[in-house]
């Protein structure tokens, strides 16, 4: 297994921009001529610099990088990205975005130099399919709903796979007949990723529960297995009815129109604060968590509960005020 560096992308230091005291005003113009430039000319700007970087007496950390050391950090930004989301902090949420784009012009870059495609490439290849993929739009077909937008987004995409094999010249007949809905679901997705992406792409059909009450039924169903295989002992039998019970829960999410993924990322932030508190009780009380009673750690865990209800409350209160 190949190991990479867990560190952000090093930044490169930037020159200290010139002082213009003398004419502030110029300055100032020649900044609000810039914010209005458009979001292409800054791309270019953006793949020029990427060139840069990796060219002959460029960046000799950027000149080292492949696409497979480059992995880590695509996955890092695009959560960081998500992180930022939630903060509610715009210009933090614009910097990360930035960070991820970065990640896509690298990659572009680096196939550049191996003559496989550029970044225009890639911006043309996902313009073309937007269009492709919105004939209610850019076409003559229509969608009363967006049920009707995804389904018909679906069975384009069973279409362009088609045509692709065709085009690869890969196109048997047992190739048609194997031919799935749930091709182009990434099995390297995180399983809860994955399960979201299954279940999702399946109910685009129409294989999918009438109701919530049926998909929470087929949870309780999961639920009843998994107590009987443990009554019975079945060490093997537990392994595949603990699955059956998280995926039915991945479906559930699904169904409430809620991220699996993201959902539990929040629970296990709400565990790890509140466990922290934990621990910082006990140290101020002279003992390490693990001494103490199991009793008094669920006292702790209320406690660390009713504190964190308190900080959400007063920061939704200050919120507020401001907006007054």
């Amino acid at each position: 297994m190949l190991s990479f560096p867990t560190g952000k992308i090093p930044h490169m230091a930037k020159p200290k921009p010139k002082k213009h005291q003398n004419k502030p005003r110029k300055k100032h113009a020649a900044a609000g001529k810039r914010g209005k430039e458009s979001a292409g000319a800054w791309f270019d700007r953006l793949v020029a610099l990427q060139a840069r970087l990796r060219a002959p007496k460029g960046c000799p950390w950027d000149i080292e990088q492949t696409h497979l050391t480059l992995r880590t950090y695509l996955i890092e930004e695009a959560y960081e990205v998500l992180e930022a989301l939630e903060s509610g902090d715009d210009a933090k949420f614009a910097e990360e975005l930035g960070d991820l784009l970065l990640q896509v012009v690298f990659h572009a870059q680096i196939a550049s130099e191996q003559s496989r495609f550029t970044a225009a490439d890639v911006v043309r290849e996902i313009h073309q399919k937007m269009v492709r993929r919105h004939p209610h739009v850019f076409g003559k077909k229509s969608a009363r709903n967006a049920a009707e937008v995804l389904k018909n987004w679906e069975q384009i995409k069973a279409e362009e796979r088609r045509a692709k094999i065709a085009g690869n010249g890969a196109a048997t007949e047992e190739g048609k007949k194997d031919a799935s809905l749930l091709d182009g679901i990434p099995y390297t997705l995180p399983a809860v990723m994955q399960g979201f992406q299954l279940t999702r792409r399946a109910s685009r059909i129409g294989f999918d529960w009438d109701n919530v009450e049926g998909v929470i039924e087929k949870l309780q169903e999961e639920l009843a297995e998994l107590k009987k295989a443990r009554e019975e002992q079945s060490a093997q039998q537990v392994e595949e009815e603990v699955g059956d019970v998280l995926f039915a829960a991945v479906n559930l999410a699904r169904f409430l129109k809620v991220d699996p993924e993201i959902v539990l990322k929040r629970t296990n932030a709400k565990f790890t604060s509140r466990f922290r508190e934990m621990e910082r009780v006990a140290r101020d009380s002279g003992r390490a968590l693990a001494d103490v009673p199991r009793e008094e750690m669920e006292s702790l865990w209320e406690r660390a509960k009713g504190a964190e209800r308190q900080a959400i409350a007063a920061a939704r209160a200050r919120k507020a005020a401001g907006k007054r």
